[in-house]
Protein backbone atom coordinates (compact mmCIF):
# COMPACT_ATOMS: atom_id res chain seq x y z
CA UNK A 1 0.00 0.00 0.00
CA UNK A 2 1.04 3.29 -0.59
CA UNK A 3 2.01 5.66 2.43
CA UNK A 4 1.68 8.96 0.93
CA UNK A 5 -0.32 10.06 -2.45
CA UNK A 6 -1.09 13.63 -3.52
CA UNK A 7 -4.78 13.94 -4.54
CA UNK A 8 -6.00 16.27 -7.40
CA UNK A 9 -9.72 17.05 -7.65
CA UNK A 10 -10.32 16.08 -3.72
CA UNK A 11 -13.67 17.96 -3.28
CA UNK A 12 -14.99 15.97 -6.20
CA UNK A 13 -17.27 12.72 -5.70
CA UNK A 14 -13.90 10.42 -6.68
CA UNK A 15 -11.95 12.69 -4.52
CA UNK A 16 -14.10 12.26 -1.41
CA UNK A 17 -14.21 8.79 -1.93
CA UNK A 18 -10.13 8.51 -2.38
CA UNK A 19 -10.00 10.01 0.99
CA UNK A 20 -12.15 7.78 2.34
CA UNK A 21 -9.95 4.49 1.44
CA UNK A 22 -6.99 7.01 2.71
CA UNK A 23 -8.71 6.93 5.79
CA UNK A 24 -9.27 3.75 6.21
CA UNK A 25 -5.51 2.59 5.62
CA UNK A 26 -4.09 5.24 7.43
CA UNK A 27 -2.30 6.79 4.10
CA UNK A 28 -1.02 10.62 4.32
CA UNK A 29 -1.86 13.42 1.84
CA UNK A 30 1.14 15.02 0.81
CA UNK A 31 -1.05 17.36 -1.20
CA UNK A 32 -5.01 18.36 -2.40
CA UNK A 33 -6.30 20.47 -4.49
CA UNK A 34 -10.22 21.66 -5.16
CA UNK A 35 -12.00 23.77 -7.51
CA UNK A 36 -13.96 26.35 -5.68
CA UNK A 37 -15.75 24.12 -2.15
CA UNK A 38 -12.93 26.72 0.54
CA UNK A 39 -15.19 25.09 3.49
CA UNK A 40 -14.73 21.51 2.32
CA UNK A 41 -10.83 21.87 1.50
CA UNK A 42 -10.29 23.54 4.35
CA UNK A 43 -11.80 20.65 6.54
CA UNK A 44 -10.00 18.08 3.89
CA UNK A 45 -6.83 19.63 4.81
CA UNK A 46 -7.28 19.88 8.48
CA UNK A 47 -8.23 16.22 8.67
CA UNK A 48 -5.13 14.68 6.63
CA UNK A 49 -2.69 17.15 7.76
CA UNK A 50 -1.62 18.28 3.96
CA UNK A 51 1.35 20.21 3.76
CA UNK A 52 0.01 21.87 0.58
CA UNK A 53 -3.44 22.64 -0.72
CA UNK A 54 -4.63 24.72 -3.98
CA UNK A 55 -7.58 25.87 -4.93
CA UNK A 56 -8.12 25.93 -8.38
CA UNK A 57 -10.52 29.16 -8.42
CA UNK A 58 -8.69 31.84 -7.54
CA UNK A 59 -12.26 33.62 -6.44
CA UNK A 60 -11.95 31.53 -3.28
CA UNK A 61 -7.91 31.92 -2.58
CA UNK A 62 -8.53 34.47 0.20
CA UNK A 63 -11.26 32.09 2.09
CA UNK A 64 -9.36 29.14 1.90
CA UNK A 65 -6.19 31.34 3.22
CA UNK A 66 -8.15 32.81 6.11
CA UNK A 67 -9.65 29.12 7.07
CA UNK A 68 -6.57 28.03 7.62
CA UNK A 69 -4.79 31.09 8.73
CA UNK A 70 -4.23 28.81 11.87
CA UNK A 71 -1.81 25.78 9.91
CA UNK A 72 1.07 25.49 8.83
CA UNK A 73 -0.15 24.40 5.32
CA UNK A 74 1.41 26.14 2.12
CA UNK A 75 -1.93 27.60 0.18
CA UNK A 76 -2.12 27.84 -3.46
CA UNK A 77 -3.93 28.48 -6.04
CA UNK A 78 -4.36 28.78 -9.71
CA UNK A 79 -2.83 26.47 -12.64
CA UNK A 80 0.43 27.57 -11.27
CA UNK A 81 -0.23 25.60 -7.62
CA UNK A 82 -2.57 23.15 -9.33
CA UNK A 83 0.98 22.24 -11.32
CA UNK A 84 2.73 22.30 -7.71
CA UNK A 85 0.44 19.98 -6.09
CA UNK A 86 0.58 17.69 -8.68
CA UNK A 87 4.42 17.61 -8.91
CA UNK A 88 5.35 17.05 -4.62
CA UNK A 89 7.54 14.21 -3.89
CA UNK A 90 4.32 11.47 -3.40
CA UNK A 91 4.52 7.71 -3.95
CA UNK A 92 1.29 8.52 -6.39
CA UNK A 93 -0.40 11.47 -7.56
CA UNK A 94 -4.31 10.43 -8.33
CA UNK A 95 -5.59 13.03 -10.93
CA UNK A 96 -9.26 13.54 -9.93
CA UNK A 97 -9.32 16.83 -11.53
CA UNK A 98 -12.79 16.99 -14.04
CA UNK A 99 -12.16 17.98 -17.67
CA UNK A 100 -9.43 19.42 -19.72
CA UNK A 101 -7.76 20.86 -16.55
CA UNK A 102 -6.55 17.46 -15.69
CA UNK A 103 -3.70 17.37 -19.11
CA UNK A 104 -1.08 19.88 -17.48
CA UNK A 105 -0.95 18.11 -14.01
CA UNK A 106 -1.20 14.61 -15.37
CA UNK A 107 2.09 15.89 -17.45
CA UNK A 108 3.63 17.59 -14.83
CA UNK A 109 3.62 14.79 -12.45
CA UNK A 110 4.42 12.24 -14.96
CA UNK A 111 7.68 15.00 -15.20
CA UNK A 112 8.26 14.36 -11.50
CA UNK A 113 8.92 11.08 -11.74
CA UNK A 114 5.18 10.34 -9.60
CA UNK A 115 2.87 6.90 -10.37
CA UNK A 116 -0.22 8.23 -11.72
CA UNK A 117 -3.36 6.84 -10.69
CA UNK A 118 -5.41 8.31 -13.13
CA UNK A 119 -9.38 8.76 -12.70
CA UNK A 120 -9.31 12.06 -15.19
CA UNK A 121 -10.01 10.91 -18.44
CA UNK A 122 -10.00 13.44 -20.83
CA UNK A 123 -5.94 13.37 -20.43
CA UNK A 124 -5.99 10.61 -22.81
CA UNK A 125 -8.66 11.97 -25.15
CA UNK A 126 -7.14 14.83 -25.79
CA UNK A 127 -3.55 14.30 -25.22
CA UNK A 128 -2.85 10.46 -25.11
CA UNK A 129 0.23 10.21 -27.51
CA UNK A 130 1.98 13.09 -25.40
CA UNK A 131 1.18 11.36 -22.24
CA UNK A 132 2.02 8.20 -22.66
CA UNK A 133 5.22 8.94 -24.64
CA UNK A 134 6.16 11.16 -21.46
CA UNK A 135 5.26 8.16 -19.38
CA UNK A 136 7.37 5.48 -21.66
CA UNK A 137 10.23 8.27 -21.32
CA UNK A 138 9.90 8.80 -17.97
CA UNK A 139 9.21 5.28 -17.15
CA UNK A 140 6.66 6.21 -15.14
CA UNK A 141 3.26 3.92 -14.35
CA UNK A 142 -0.38 4.94 -15.31
CA UNK A 143 -2.66 3.11 -13.31
CA UNK A 144 -6.21 3.76 -14.35
CA UNK A 145 -8.99 4.58 -11.71
CA UNK A 146 -11.81 4.40 -13.84
CA UNK A 147 -14.12 1.38 -13.19
CA UNK A 148 -14.11 0.06 -16.59
CA UNK A 149 -10.05 0.81 -17.21
CA UNK A 150 -9.20 -0.60 -13.44
CA UNK A 151 -11.39 -3.77 -15.13
CA UNK A 152 -9.48 -3.97 -17.79
CA UNK A 153 -5.97 -3.43 -16.13
CA UNK A 154 -6.69 -6.48 -13.42
CA UNK A 155 -7.51 -8.70 -16.76
CA UNK A 156 -4.06 -8.40 -18.27
CA UNK A 157 -2.70 -9.36 -15.13
CA UNK A 158 -0.06 -11.89 -15.36
CA UNK A 159 -1.12 -12.42 -19.46
CA UNK A 160 0.78 -11.64 -22.53
CA UNK A 161 -0.36 -8.68 -24.23
CA UNK A 162 0.51 -10.12 -27.64
CA UNK A 163 -1.81 -12.34 -26.75
CA UNK A 164 -5.28 -9.70 -26.64
CA UNK A 165 -7.72 -10.26 -29.07
CA UNK A 166 -9.68 -7.57 -27.84
CA UNK A 167 -10.98 -5.28 -25.20
CA UNK A 168 -15.25 -5.77 -24.30
CA UNK A 169 -16.19 -2.12 -22.53
CA UNK A 170 -19.48 -2.47 -20.57
CA UNK A 171 -21.68 0.77 -19.81
CA UNK A 172 -25.03 0.67 -17.69
CA UNK A 173 -26.68 2.53 -20.59
CA UNK A 174 -27.36 5.65 -18.35
CA UNK A 175 -30.89 6.42 -17.40
CA UNK A 176 -31.93 6.84 -20.87
CA UNK A 177 -31.61 3.47 -22.43
CA UNK A 178 -34.38 2.63 -25.19
CA UNK A 179 -34.97 6.19 -25.43
CA UNK A 180 -35.60 7.26 -29.22
CA UNK A 181 -34.48 10.22 -30.52
CA UNK A 182 -37.94 12.45 -30.19
CA UNK A 183 -37.83 11.03 -26.32
CA UNK A 184 -34.10 12.36 -25.95
CA UNK A 185 -35.25 15.74 -27.01
CA UNK A 186 -37.67 16.14 -23.89
CA UNK A 187 -35.17 14.53 -21.70
CA UNK A 188 -35.07 17.24 -18.61
CA UNK A 189 -31.69 17.57 -16.58
CA UNK A 190 -33.19 15.99 -13.69
CA UNK A 191 -33.91 12.66 -15.21
CA UNK A 192 -30.34 12.81 -17.04
CA UNK A 193 -28.31 13.11 -13.77
CA UNK A 194 -30.82 9.94 -12.41
CA UNK A 195 -27.83 7.16 -12.92
CA UNK A 196 -29.49 3.73 -12.48
CA UNK A 197 -26.15 2.57 -10.60
CA UNK A 198 -23.47 4.82 -10.34
CA UNK A 199 -22.67 8.21 -8.03
CA UNK A 200 -21.06 10.18 -9.67
CA UNK A 201 -20.42 13.91 -10.39
CA UNK A 202 -22.75 16.28 -12.35
CA UNK A 203 -20.60 16.02 -15.60
CA UNK A 204 -19.68 12.68 -15.71
CA UNK A 205 -23.74 11.97 -14.94
CA UNK A 206 -24.53 13.77 -17.86
CA UNK A 207 -21.92 12.05 -19.84
CA UNK A 208 -23.08 8.76 -19.02
CA UNK A 209 -26.26 10.06 -20.35
CA UNK A 210 -25.18 10.61 -23.86
CA UNK A 211 -23.20 7.62 -23.45
CA UNK A 212 -20.03 10.29 -24.34
CA UNK A 213 -18.85 8.86 -21.26
CA UNK A 214 -18.38 5.68 -22.87
CA UNK A 215 -16.73 7.26 -26.14
CA UNK A 216 -14.06 8.69 -24.25
CA UNK A 217 -13.35 5.79 -22.58
CA UNK A 218 -12.90 3.81 -26.10
CA UNK A 219 -10.00 6.36 -27.32
CA UNK A 220 -8.69 6.66 -23.63
CA UNK A 221 -8.43 2.71 -23.23
CA UNK A 222 -6.62 3.39 -27.01
CA UNK A 223 -4.21 4.82 -25.12
CA UNK A 224 -3.62 3.04 -22.16
CA UNK A 225 -3.52 -0.62 -23.47
CA UNK A 226 -2.04 -0.02 -26.98
CA UNK A 227 -4.74 -1.24 -29.04
CA UNK A 228 -6.68 0.19 -32.09
CA UNK A 229 -10.52 1.60 -31.99
CA UNK A 230 -11.48 -1.56 -33.46
CA UNK A 231 -10.26 -4.42 -31.12
CA UNK A 232 -12.77 -2.13 -28.50
CA UNK A 233 -16.47 -3.48 -28.60
CA UNK A 234 -19.17 -1.58 -26.55
CA UNK A 235 -21.51 -3.44 -24.36
CA UNK A 236 -24.48 -2.57 -23.26
CA UNK A 237 -24.41 -4.07 -19.36
CA UNK A 238 -27.53 -2.73 -17.25
CA UNK A 239 -26.23 -4.02 -13.60
CA UNK A 240 -23.14 -2.68 -13.69
CA UNK A 241 -21.68 -5.79 -12.37
CA UNK A 242 -19.29 -6.45 -14.95
CA UNK A 243 -16.68 -3.20 -15.08
CA UNK A 244 -15.44 -4.65 -18.38
CA UNK A 245 -13.57 -7.81 -19.48
CA UNK A 246 -10.52 -9.21 -22.70
CA UNK A 247 -10.54 -11.23 -24.96
CA UNK A 248 -7.87 -13.27 -25.95
CA UNK A 249 -6.69 -15.21 -29.23
CA UNK A 250 -7.48 -18.48 -28.14
CA UNK A 251 -11.20 -17.19 -27.39
CA UNK A 252 -10.94 -17.18 -23.36
CA UNK A 253 -12.68 -13.83 -22.05
CA UNK A 254 -11.52 -13.02 -18.57
CA UNK A 255 -14.19 -10.31 -16.96
CA UNK A 256 -13.79 -8.15 -13.79
CA UNK A 257 -16.63 -7.63 -11.41
CA UNK A 258 -17.81 -6.46 -8.30
CA UNK A 259 -20.52 -3.37 -7.03
CA UNK A 260 -20.85 -0.81 -8.34
CA UNK A 261 -18.77 1.08 -5.73
CA UNK A 262 -15.73 3.51 -6.73
CA UNK A 263 -13.36 2.39 -3.85
CA UNK A 264 -12.83 -0.70 -5.08
CA UNK A 265 -10.87 0.71 -8.30
CA UNK A 266 -9.51 3.59 -6.26
CA UNK A 267 -8.11 1.84 -3.21
CA UNK A 268 -6.63 -0.97 -6.12
CA UNK A 269 -4.79 1.91 -7.56
CA UNK A 270 -3.61 2.58 -4.12
CA UNK A 271 -2.69 -0.52 -3.41
CA UNK A 272 -1.39 -2.27 -6.41
CA UNK A 273 0.00 -5.23 -7.13
CA UNK A 274 -1.59 -5.92 -3.26
CA UNK A 275 -4.86 -6.12 -2.68
CA UNK A 276 -6.54 -4.92 0.94
CA UNK A 277 -9.92 -5.60 2.62
CA UNK A 278 -12.10 -2.38 1.41
CA UNK A 279 -15.00 -1.32 3.05
CA UNK A 280 -16.89 -1.77 -0.40
CA UNK A 281 -20.05 -4.31 0.24
CA UNK A 282 -18.79 -7.75 -1.24
CA UNK A 283 -20.65 -8.56 -4.17
CA UNK A 284 -23.37 -11.58 -4.11
CA UNK A 285 -23.78 -13.27 -7.45
CA UNK A 286 -26.86 -14.89 -6.12
CA UNK A 287 -28.39 -11.10 -5.28
CA UNK A 288 -27.25 -10.16 -8.68
CA UNK A 289 -29.95 -12.58 -10.47
CA UNK A 290 -29.36 -12.35 -14.46
CA UNK A 291 -26.92 -10.42 -15.91
CA UNK A 292 -27.51 -8.48 -19.34
CA UNK A 293 -25.56 -7.42 -22.42
CA UNK A 294 -27.27 -5.68 -25.42
CA UNK A 295 -25.74 -3.35 -28.25
CA UNK A 296 -25.30 0.23 -27.98
CA UNK A 297 -27.89 2.66 -29.94
CA UNK A 298 -25.20 4.72 -31.54
CA UNK A 299 -27.52 5.64 -34.34
CA UNK A 300 -29.40 7.70 -31.79
CA UNK A 301 -27.03 8.60 -29.05
CA UNK A 302 -24.68 10.17 -31.72
CA UNK A 303 -21.69 11.24 -28.83
CA UNK A 304 -20.53 7.50 -29.11
CA UNK A 305 -20.15 6.79 -32.88
CA UNK A 306 -18.62 10.39 -32.87
CA UNK A 307 -16.23 9.49 -30.14
CA UNK A 308 -15.20 6.35 -32.33
CA UNK A 309 -14.22 8.38 -35.47
CA UNK A 310 -12.60 11.09 -33.16
CA UNK A 311 -10.30 7.86 -31.79
CA UNK A 312 -9.69 6.48 -35.30
CA UNK A 313 -8.76 9.91 -36.43
CA UNK A 314 -6.82 10.65 -33.83
CA UNK A 315 -4.76 14.16 -34.25
CA UNK A 316 -6.35 16.65 -32.39
CA UNK A 317 -9.79 15.35 -32.56
CA UNK A 318 -9.87 14.09 -29.25
CA UNK A 319 -9.32 17.45 -28.22
CA UNK A 320 -11.90 18.81 -30.34
CA UNK A 321 -14.88 16.19 -29.07
CA UNK A 322 -13.68 16.76 -25.40
CA UNK A 323 -13.75 20.73 -25.95
CA UNK A 324 -16.85 20.91 -27.52
CA UNK A 325 -18.89 18.21 -25.06
CA UNK A 326 -17.36 19.92 -21.97
CA UNK A 327 -18.95 23.43 -23.50
CA UNK A 328 -22.09 21.83 -24.46
CA UNK A 329 -22.65 19.47 -20.86
CA UNK A 330 -22.19 23.28 -19.12
CA UNK A 331 -24.72 24.76 -21.18
CA UNK A 332 -26.77 22.10 -20.28
CA UNK A 333 -26.52 22.12 -16.63
CA UNK A 334 -27.01 25.48 -17.21
CA UNK A 335 -30.28 25.10 -18.35
CA UNK A 336 -29.29 26.99 -21.91
CA UNK A 337 -29.93 24.19 -23.90
CA UNK A 338 -31.96 20.44 -24.20
CA UNK A 339 -30.56 17.44 -23.72
CA UNK A 340 -30.42 17.04 -27.17
CA UNK A 341 -28.67 19.86 -28.07
CA UNK A 342 -25.70 18.49 -26.60
CA UNK A 343 -25.41 15.88 -29.42
CA UNK A 344 -26.06 18.45 -32.08
CA UNK A 345 -23.48 21.02 -30.88
CA UNK A 346 -20.41 18.25 -30.58
CA UNK A 347 -21.08 16.88 -33.70
CA UNK A 348 -21.07 20.53 -35.09
CA UNK A 349 -18.10 21.46 -33.71
CA UNK A 350 -16.14 18.16 -34.41
CA UNK A 351 -17.31 18.64 -38.38
CA UNK A 352 -16.09 22.37 -38.37
CA UNK A 353 -12.77 22.96 -36.16
CA UNK A 354 -9.52 21.84 -37.91
CA UNK A 355 -7.93 18.99 -38.14
CA UNK A 356 -4.48 18.36 -37.36
CA UNK A 357 -2.71 15.23 -37.54
CA UNK A 358 0.43 15.59 -35.65
CA UNK A 359 -0.47 18.44 -32.78
CA UNK A 360 1.38 20.09 -30.49
CA UNK A 361 0.81 19.97 -26.72
CA UNK A 362 -0.33 24.28 -27.22
CA UNK A 363 -2.17 22.60 -30.81
CA UNK A 364 -4.24 20.15 -28.44
CA UNK A 365 -4.68 23.05 -25.98
CA UNK A 366 -6.07 25.67 -28.53
CA UNK A 367 -8.14 22.75 -30.25
CA UNK A 368 -9.97 22.36 -27.02
CA UNK A 369 -10.49 26.12 -26.32
CA UNK A 370 -11.81 26.38 -30.47
CA UNK A 371 -14.18 23.64 -29.79
CA UNK A 372 -15.84 25.28 -26.78
CA UNK A 373 -15.70 28.77 -29.44
CA UNK A 374 -17.67 26.50 -31.40
CA UNK A 375 -20.56 25.52 -29.34
CA UNK A 376 -21.01 28.80 -27.56
CA UNK A 377 -21.40 30.80 -30.90
CA UNK A 378 -23.46 28.09 -32.31
CA UNK A 379 -25.25 28.55 -29.21
CA UNK A 380 -25.70 32.12 -29.60
CA UNK A 381 -27.19 31.98 -33.05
Amino acid sequence: MVKTFSLLGSTGAIGQQALSVARAHNIKISALSGGKNAALLSEQAREFKAPLVCISDENFYGELKLRLADTSTKITCGTDGLLEAAAIKSDITLNAVVGMAGLLPTLEAINAGNTIALANKEALVAGGNLVMRSAFEKKVKIIPVDSEHSAIFQCLMGNNRVSLKKIILTASGGPFFGYTTEMLKGATKDQALRHPNWRMGQKITIDSATLMNKGLELIEAVWLFGVSPSQIEIVIHRQSIIHSAVEYIDGSVIAQMGVSDMRLPIQFALSYPERLPCAAEPLSLLKAGSLTFEKPDDETFKCLSLARLAAEKGGNAGSVINGANERAVAAFLDNIISFYEIFELVEYAFKNVKYIENPTLDDILKSGVQAGEFVERAIRK
